[in-house]
């Protein structure tokens, strides 16, 4: 699908870095997602660039901050996804978000947006289907966790 700028011009699109955050539950890839502060949707941590950090280490950061996540970010983008930022009386931004992958190691209860946003670990179908953007839920429903490596 092409990537759409929301009917806004090249140069006003902004860039975000989006966490794919995920775990083996039971022998089964989970996904967690939260809820977006204002109209509670279900979507993925994500936030905007920061000086001296990696997109990885900013998506880290995000997942931190919207999620309570404590993990390791993979230093590789796994897709790309476009949407437009809306704010109440301001006019819509495009923005293009950058999908990394988080192992999440710990989840902890006490986080800078713990009150703002709730989560839920599902399967990665049922976050492709609980995400309303249908780019994002194609990334969610193809992601393949990296190999474990097997002991010798």
């Amino acid at each position: 699908m092409p990537i759409s700028l929301h009917g806004g011009a090249k140069g006003s699109a902004r860039t975000q870095f989006a966490a794919l955050c995920w775990r083996r539950h039971e022998g089964k890839v989970q996904v967690l997602v939260i809820t977006s502060r204002r109209r509670k949707r279900w979507i993925l941590p994500k936030g905007w660039p920061m000086d001296g950090k990696t997109p990885a280490e900013c998506a880290l950061i995000e997942a931190w901050e919207e999620a309570g996540v404590r993990g390791k970010a993979q230093d590789v983008c796994i897709g790309v996804y476009s949407y437009a930022r809306v704010r109440e009386g301001e006019a819509n931004v495009p923005c293009l978000a950058l999908l990394y992958p988080v192992k999440v190691k710990k989840l902890r209860d006490k986080f800078p947006e713990a009150k703002d946003r709730k989560r839920k670990w599902v399967s990665r179908k049922k976050a492709a289907k609980m995400v309303d953007n249908r780019e994002l839920g194609k990334l969610i429903k193809g992601f393949t966790p990296p190999r474990q490596p097997t002991p010798a």
